[in-house]
């Protein structure tokens, strides 16, 4: 594969894609890429620096200039081949991603398939392009509106989602007729690489995306790089607002995704079994590392022993390993360093005053792997640490609730606003709800309440840093300027 550069006692050095070429970068540093399941190191990753950055943009300005020229119909050619070998090659992306981010291979094949939708809504360009227009706004003139591309533009995308986040913007950008360039997480390369592999074989002309792998000092250069038109951004909250500020300070288009606090909302008239099933996939799907995971658990009223009693029943029978074995349905956080992070929360928890009447500090796995199982923290205070910050691993605090005006003042006061859900048979505790709680994604009886490719990824407050959001027409608008044409004639 062309991401091998060198081989390094079996271990693959993973390359960058400037200027048409696979190279290996000018920066100094590299880190393992270790699976997170056993601390096997799969690949070394030589970082970046600024001066590959420039290298890469200016390039990527380069074919920005003859790609804005290519007929919109012509511009998504390529994106229809591409979809096509993404589905072909569904299980070799999931089982990268398994071995370098620890989900389950199930999981991670869900999620490329996820990205898939994503590519197909952007083949549809020809259409979200369309302006409008309007004939004698006055008497003998004409108006119309047409949307043309911005120019270069940049992604820095997750750890948890190294298919499907890149392609929330990439397809869209480029078949608006922009150029992009990907900086993934350096903590999971190999599965963006590989994606973008594929993108070159579906034909892409040379120079039209870029991919360059490194940490803080790419991040950097990429904000303040004045070729860079629009900047989209995915990662927690504190650095999505510093993302945001950096680089609006230097005249780009930003859109930073933040971290979340997710309620979900359990009324006495809920489906318990449903309901449960839809928690434990929203709390403990992917470890946890979502940031649609369910983390605050609400109870209302007198449903809180009940729900428990099953929820903690069911969370227990969990099988926790490596994410590559048929039956285990949860995997390893992505380091060692985030399961002492997510350990830390738990103590802090329990600190707090909660009670672990889940507790997966000790699990049956590989102690060589980051792995911690399903928790469940009861009595937590709406003004403890581990029900306000996020998280980021398989831990539910719950937090019980007298009435739906008592949850939804609880929803609302947290700093996040990324999704809900409420589960429930009443349609008019349903519709109260959805209207007064103040977050962007809001779901009824939903495990995960994720938009389809078509719907923007619309999370509000300190979830979200910008005001077109990703994917959707969101997505068309931002990688997009539209230009106002008034025509009269004598």
């Amino acid at each position: 594969m062309s991401t091998v550069v060198s081989e390094a006692k079996d271990v693959a050095v993973t390359s960058s894609y400037i200027g048409g070429r696979w190279v290996a970068p000018e920066g100094k540093t590299s880190q393992p890429i270790v699976n997170p399941a056993n601390g096997e190191t799969l690949a070394i990753l030589p970082y970046s620096n600024a001066a590959d950055v420039d290298r890469a943009v200016k390039d990527a300005h380069r074919a920005w200039l003859e790609w804005r020229e290519v007929p919109v119909v012509d511009r998504v050619q390529p994106l229809y081949r591409f979809k096509t070998l993404l589905e072909k090659n569904v299980r070799e992306i999931g089982a990268i991603l398994t071995r370098e981010n620890g989900k389950t291979l199930e999981d991670a094949m869900t999620e490329v398939k996820r990205g898939v939708q994503m590519v197909e809504v952007a083949c549809g360009m020809p259409s979200l392009m369309m302006g409008d227009s309007l004939n004698d706004v006055a008497k003998g003139i004409d108006c119309r509106t047409i949307r043309q591309p911005i120019g270069v533009c940049a992604g820095i995308t997750p750890f948890n989602f190294p298919a499907m986040v890149p392609l929330w913007m990439y397809p869209f950008a480029i078949a608006a007729g922009n150029t992009f360039l990907i900086k993934p997480s350096e903590r999971v390369p190999m599965t963006p690489t590989r994606v973008v592999e594929l993108l070159l074989e579906a034909g892409l002309p040379a120079g039209v995306i870029q991919l360059v792998h490194g940490g803080r000092e790419v991040v950097e250069a990429l904000l303040a790089h004045p070729l860079i038109k629009a900047i989209s951004f995915v990662g927690s909250s504190p650095v999505a607002k510093i993302v945001y500020k950096e680089a609006a300070a230097h005249g780009k288009r930003v859109q930073a995704l933040g971290g979340a606090k997710n309620h979900l909302v359990v009324m006495p008239d809920a489906d318990l079994p449903q309901t449960v099933d839809a928690i434990m996939g929203s709390a403990f799907g992917a470890a946890g590392q979502r940031c649609l995971a369910g983390s605050v658990l609400v109870p209302v009223g007198d449903v809180a022993e009940p729900l428990l009693d099953l929820l903690v029943k069911k969370a227990k029978a969990l099988p926790v390993g490596d994410p590559l074995e048929v039956g285990i349905q949860v995997g390893p956080l992505v380091s060692e360093d985030q399961k002492k992070r997510v350990l830390g929360y738990i103590e802090k928890g329990v600190a707090e005053g909660a009670k672990a009447i889940c507790d997966g500090r000790s699990v049956d796995a590989d102690p060589s792997g980051a792995f911690v199982g399903p928790t469940v923290l009861d009595h937590v205070q709406p003004t403890a640490t581990v029900a306000r910050e996020e998280i980021f691993g398989p831990v539910l605090s719950v937090i019980r609730a007298k009435d739906l005006d008592d949850a939804i003042n609880l929803v609302n006061s947290s700093d996040f606003g990324n999704t809900t859900t409420i589960y429930t048979k009443s349609g008019k505790a349903a519709r109260e709800y959805q209207s007064r709680v103040e977050v962007g994604m809001v779901g009824v009886n939903m495990a995960v309440a994720a938009p389809m490719a078509f719907f923007p990824f619309a999370g509000w407050k300190n979830s979200f840093f910008g005001d077109l959001h990703a994917h959707g027409k969101d997505a068309v608008a931002f990688y997009t300027e539209q230009k106002v044409l008034m025509t009269r004639w004598f």
